[in-house]
């Protein structure tokens, strides 16, 4: 049995340690789990997040450091909810005039899944009116609300009749780095890229790292983030976090500062994007500008089979198109096997990837992926296929 709602709510000014659940696509919770492992949480893997603890404190961090996460969830208060009315009657019951300002501005998302409602829009409006109801009797005034993410923020999960109440202390998603000005054609989205980087086990001290058919830049940018060790968030004006009652500008500051120290001013190793499209090297060039790693990506305009290729061991991230549209896909069978080509005549004894949503084109690649991880773009169920490309006729090992 639940106790009542409002004892599940202590000041979120204190470092009470709290279930904090940090969102993410499918596919990516793994990467995600490693990253909050590597700053000393414990983690639970979910279906599309991975759950910690910790306090504000721990969130604001979060929100600075993650790469592959989206939204960062401080755990407010569960309570059960039969229909929208007892949902309403539950969230009055919570002190928010102790979280949102009353001259601030709310947003209210939501992941509902119940027989008690067809929209999650109606869930969230109600859940606005039950807060903002609150504030007002208790305040005698009420801040504003609507859809835009630029204030305070509250995500509610109800499964069922059972609700979990959440403050989003992120806003505006994590991917939304802040540095893609130019988009280009169907870029990759930046916890992807990052996730993919990651998943390359690339290491900045001892290896380079090639992007062509590089697009955006979005690849050669987040490698170039994580080989000068550059905490994404920090690229960001803006959390939500910061538009709560207690927040801590003194702690947030401190924390920006103790990342930006800890960043490496150089490169041991060199990152090099290149297209056949001049425009998209260029979108590319400007994209690192903004993120303030142009200095550190080299680009080129080159069909991928003449890229550079710098001397010793790297590693090489191609992206290609999937043939989504009718007859594509034979057009791209040549590209596929060109690929294959590339791989074997100019990359020995690098590590080659191939990230695709189209599994018999990747077929004509004509190497034995060594390895074969799931990702998912969008709503398409990707691949990343890994090739190690030995010196000489050694043969491919099996796929683990």
């Amino acid at each position: 049995m639940h106790t009542p709602a409002e004892q599940h709510t202590a000041d979120i000014r204190t470092a009470d340690q709290r279930t904090i659940l940090v969102t993410c696509p499918k596919a990516l919770p793994p990467f995600l789990s490693a990253e909050l492992a590597a700053l000393g949480l414990p983690t639970r893997e979910l279906t599309a997040g991975v759950e910690t603890k910790g306090d504000m404190h721990t969130a604001m961090r979060l929100n600075l450091c993650l790469r592959t996460g989206h939204r960062v969830l401080l755990e407010l208060a569960r309570f059960r909810a039969e229909d929208p009315t007892a949902l309403g009657r539950e969230l009055f019951r919570l002190p928010w005039e102790d979280i949102i300002p009353v001259d601030g501005y709310l947003t209210v998302d939501s992941s509902v899944q119940n027989d008690f409602v067809n929209d999650g829009r109606f869930a969230n409006q109600k859940a606005k009116d039950a807060i903002v109801d609150r504030i007002l009797e208790q305040e005698g005034r009420r801040p504003n609300s609507g859809p835009e993410a630029t204030g305070a923020c509250v995500f509610l999960h109800w499964r069922g009749p059972e609700v979990t109440v959440y403050l989003d202390t992120t806003g505006a998603p994590l991917p939304r780095r802040g540095y893609r000005k130019m988009p280009h054609k169907a870029p990759l989205q930046e916890s992807l890229a990052a996730g993919i980087v990651l998943a390359t086990r690339f290491d900045a001290q001892a290896e380079h790292f090639l992007s062509p058919m590089c697009g955006s830049g979005t690849l050669a940018i987040e490698a170039a983030l994580l080989g000068l060790g550059r905490a994404p968030g920090l690229l960001r004006s803006d959390f939500a976090f910061r538009h709560v009652i207690g927040f801590d500008e003194e702690g947030y500051e401190a924390l920006r500062r103790e990342l930006h120290g800890q960043a490496q001013k150089i490169l041991r190793v060199r990152i090099l994007a290149s297209d056949i499209d001049p425009e998209a090297v260029e979108a590319a060039r400007q994209n690192a500008r903004t993120a303030g790693v142009e200095e550190h990506i080299e680009f080129s305009v080159a069909d991928f089979r003449e890229t550079d290729v710098p001397e010793g061991p790297g590693v090489c991230v191609l992206n290609p198109e999937y043939g989504e549209r009718m007859g594509e896909a034979d057009q791209l069978a040549e590209t596929y096997a060109a690929i294959g080509d590339f791989f074997k005549q100019r990359l020995p004894g690098w590590r080659g990837y191939v990230f695709t949503g189209n599994s018999e084109l990747a077929k004509r690649v004509g190497l034995k992926p060594r390895r074969r991880t799931p990702f998912y773009n969008a709503k398409i169920e990707c691949r990343l296929l890994e090739f190690e490309l030995y010196q000489g006729t050694r043969r491919q090992p099996r796929e683990s």
